[in-house]
């Protein structure tokens, strides 16, 4: 949904926000930009003096003076120099351009990956994406080219105004008679861009938003026959889009071209009055050389600032795009040092998990999903949690994972000597955790696994793979543990790829191990199997399981239900 625009007050206000935060990214890039803009400068100046220099030369070869050799060499000269400080220039610029993309891109996704969960919670991934692609490229050329580019055609602008006056103050004025219609008419330029460069980069967040959902979900669009319900509503999509992007060509046409019939009725008074000039015989043929030459450079480089105005609009557009995804409260591992220590005192003895009248409840939810609980669980028990779907059984896990927090109440690990930590994302080292879902990275089921253990030998591997039941189907595989897993593990069965879920988690081998449904897409066989080789090999650690299957539930020592209050209860 497209969000309200405000009055131009508050979109000058956010813009200059907006452009507060490219400044700040600016500042890391300093050397080179002074570098890329001393280039420009050089370059802009080195125009103006051919320019100049074109005067005298006529001049002097109108009036058959020796000097016009000179005059020419210098011209010469000075082109020659102009084309390669271009180059130096565009050297420059093709080096920051690779460094800023990455570096900004790396910075901005880490600012996500660490943002607490909750706060990227509402938003989708394709959005995501499409700022980490879209809005980084365009915040990235506003630092390489646009601050840049500013500088440079403002000092062109002033240099041949300052030239123009010198020969003739007239034409300064006549030059710059596009001044108060680009002025008067910059109020509805800028509301107007920024209100189509929002709508194009929120609609481009809609179809890569769609586009990934629906390309990651095919398999059930085909299974129940909606392949032209999404075709259908995704060409709807797309034609939201063409009719903001034929709006917004149309307006570009008709500014475009209105800007440039002011232009060129300006040129036009000034070659007439360099013209009337000359035929009075007040001016020689160099100098109205050089005022068609410095006139155009004039009204260009006014021109070219005040098409400026669009890409800065747009840049800063992108930038409060950036801007609401970097904001958000970052997980600090402020525990970090704490929580090695008790898991390095505690590894063979184990720790507890403590929870006293804990409370949640979603941000904007009507009521708490889990209210009061209260359990103590000790070193080397199993704990089942069952409950109907929806009832809080994940969200314990999660806020055991201390990617959410607590409403009310506590919840902590406890070592043996009596030391406790508050649950946070300090320990989530001392979990392992099997989500809900089939959750493995494309790669191959190595790079699955050493994922959470890179120093992992294949022995250890391999016994991971052994207590989830898989060792043997992996090694009959050619490639074993380099097998490629596609995206979505669509070359596996989901009972494989739970079990290869369940080996990274065993392999890496913490105090706590948190199965949500784990053993789900396994048949009774095979996770009688997985879980008696789970318990074998944990016994002084804790597990946590969430299932509705009863027959899970043998294999722990303890069983709590939760009620549709949120509230737990512990079975006989």
């Amino acid at each position: 949904m497209l969000k309200k625009r405000g009055g131009f007050g508050n979109i000058l206000r956010n813009m200059v926000k907006e452009w507060n935060f490219v400044f700040s990214y600016a500042v890391k890039y300093r050397v080179a930009l002074i570098l890329y803009v001393f280039f420009g400068v050089v370059t802009t100046v080195i125009s103006l003096g051919v320019s100049v220099s074109a005067k005298y030369l006529i001049d002097a070869v109108v009036g058959k003076d020796d000097s016009a050799l000179g005059f020419g060499m210098l011209v010469i000269s000075l082109g020659i120099g102009q084309h390669i400080f271009q180059a130096l220039a565009s050297y420059v610029t093709a080096k920051l351009s690779a460094r800023t993309v990455v570096e900004l891109r790396k910075e901005i996704y880490s600012r996500v990956i660490n943002a607490k969960w909750e706060e990227i919670a509402d938003f989708h991934s394709g959005d995501l994406i499409n700022r980490l692609e879209s809005d980084v490229n365009s915040v990235s050329n506003g630092i390489i080219s646009f601050i840049p580019g500013v500088v440079t055609k403002l000092l062109q602008f002033v240099g041949a105004l300052v030239i123009v006056l010198y020969y003739d103050s007239t034409m300064a004025v006549l030059s710059l008679l596009s001044a108060p219609f680009l002025f008067f008419s910059s109020r509805f330029l800028i509301k107007t861009i920024r209100k189509y460069s929002q709508q194009s980069r929120e609609i481009n967040g809609e179809i890569l938003s769609y586009s990934e959902e629906s390309m990651q979900n095919i398999l059930t669009i085909k299974a129940f026959d909606l392949t032209r319900k999404y075709i259908e509503d995704f060409g709807k999509v797309l034609h939201t889009y063409r009719d903001v992007k034929l709006k917004y060509d149309k307006f570009s046409i008709l500014m475009t071209l209105c800007l440039s019939l002011v232009g060129l009725a300006v040129s036009y008074v000034c070659y007439g009055w360099g013209a009337y000039r000359l035929w009075q015989g007040v001016i020689t043929f160099g100098t109205m050389t050089l005022f068609i030459q410095i006139s155009g450079m004039l009204t260009s480089s006014f021109s070219s600032l005040a098409s400026l105005v669009p890409s800065a609009v747009s840049i800063a557009t992108s930038a409060g795009r950036i801007m609401e995804i970097t904001t958000f409260d970052e997980e600090k591992d402020e525990n970090k040092e704490k929580a090695i220590s008790i898991i390095e005192k505690s590894k063979d003895k184990g720790i507890s998990v403590n929870v006293e009248n804990l409370s949640f409840a979603y941000k904007g939810a009507e009521s708490e999903i889990l209210k009061n609980v209260s359990v103590k669980i000790k070193p080397g028990e199993t704990v089942a949690i069952v409950g109907a779907s929806g009832e809080g059984k994940t969200t314990f896990m999660k806020l055991l994972l201390g990617v959410i927090n607590t409403t009310q109440g506590k919840m902590e690990f406890e070592a043996f000597d009596g030391e406790k930590i508050q649950v946070s994302d300090s320990t989530r080292r001392f979990c392992s955790y099997v989500p809900q879902g089939i959750n493995i990275f494309s790669g191959t089921i190595r790079e699955n696994l050493v994922s959470v253990k890179p120093d992992a030998t294949e022995k250890e591997l391999y016994k991971a793979l052994e207590l989830s039941a898989l060792s043997d189907f992996v090694k009959s595989l050619p490639l074993g543990l380099d097998t490629s897993i596609n995206e979505q593990g669509n070359n596996f069965s989901q009972g494989q790829l739970q079990r290869i879920a369940i080996s990274r988690a065993l392999l890496k081998d913490t105090m706590v191990l948190l199965m949500d449904e784990a053993t789900s897409a396994l048949d009774a066989e095979t996770e009688k199997s997985v879980l008696e080789n789970i318990m074998s090999n944990r016994t002084s650690k804790i597990t946590i399981i969430t299932t509705h299957r009863e027959s899970v539930l043998k294999y722990c020592d303890r069983v709590f239900s939760i009620d549709e209050n949120g509230e737990f209860s512990e079975l006989n």
